[in-house]
């Protein structure tokens, strides 16, 4: 892979192997840049021409037989003056993969100085393998939300975990303190987010008085489907909403300076290299310890 910064351009371009079927563009690419490492951002690049196969622009229709030579070129990038200084804490890290813990108070990506993407370069050890890219988040995390984050540290395994989401073969838990009284106190929850059909996992294991709230509940939630802000809607849709939830709560119950009560707790997924199976928890933040003392 070749790099050539430019006064208005960044250009990277890669040499695709022999293969012996087609691939879609759209699903090869995704790792192969580090400007664009993830699959949303290289449909961005495709949706605004940036990518070209053989100097044709190419599509998200077009296919990868063997042999082309891909290029993004992207204009007017402009590098960060200052490098982010950020600690985070690494709960798992090899050659292909790592898990972090993400803290409350920090965007996982975007246009943004702050980001967890732009902290996992000092954080992360390189990877040593040959397609060893710059270690890039292959899943978000809402911007209040803490708990666990899975990052490809090469091109090959940014790829992989990518499409173990696709097949939901990975599986997410979170934990969430939630207001008012649960009559049901587990169950799926199923209704539409953004028009698309979705589905949420949730089971109350506790839930202690309040003065202010009436009742709050410890639940633990797995969501079946990936879209977003979606665990936020199903529990504010069912008329209990998160503790904390500015954007989703009920207007004279929001909690206000104590941040939102939603953790991701754990990670259960199959190694994409060393088909290990890989089950990862996170202890759950002091201010819920508060609330449910039992835990």
């Amino acid at each position: 892979m070749v790099f050539i910064l430019k006064s208005i351009k960044l250009t990277e371009t890669h040499s695709v192997p022999k293969r012996s079927t087609p691939t879609r563009l759209q699903e090869y690419g995704v790792g192969i840049f580090d400007a664009c490492a993830t699959k949303s951002a290289l449909k961005k690049a495709l949706k605004k021409n940036y990518i070209s196969v053989n100097s044709e622009i190419a599509t998200s229709a077009t296919f990868i037989k063997g042999g082309e030579t891909i290029t993004l070129s992207i204009p007017k990038h402009v590098t960060p003056k200052k490098r982010l200084i950020f600690k985070l804490k690494v709960i798992y890290e090899d050659d292909y993969l790592a898990v972090i813990h993400k803290p409350a108070g920090i965007l996982v990506s975007g246009n943004h100085f702050k980001t967890i993407t732009n902290a996992l370069v000092q954080n992360i050890t390189p990877s040593s393998l040959p397609d060893a890219t710059k270690p890039q988040p292959v899943h978000r995390l809402d911007f209040a939300t803490t708990g666990l984050l899975l990052v490809g540290k090469t091109s090959s395994s940014i790829r992989a975990l990518n499409k173990q989401f696709e097949n939901k073969t990975i599986k997410k838990t979170y934990v969430a303190i939630t207001i008012g009284d649960m009559t049901n106190t587990e169950g799926i929850i199923t209704s539409d987010v953004d028009d698309k059909s979705s589905q949420s996992k949730y089971k109350v294991e506790e839930t202690v008085l309040s003065q202010r709230f009436g009742k709050l509940n410890l639940v633990h939630l797995e969501p079946l489907t990936g879209r977003r802000h979606q665990l936020r809607i199903h529990l504010s849709e069912m008329g209990n909403p998160i503790l904390g939830d500015k954007d989703y709560g009920i207007e004279n119950l929001i909690l206000n300076g104590k941040g939102m009560y939603l953790h991701a707790c754990s990670l259960d997924f199959t190694h994409p290299f060393t088909n290990e199976k890989a089950s990862l928890k996170s202890e759950l933040p002091e201010r819920f310890k508060k609330i449910f003392s039992s835990i």
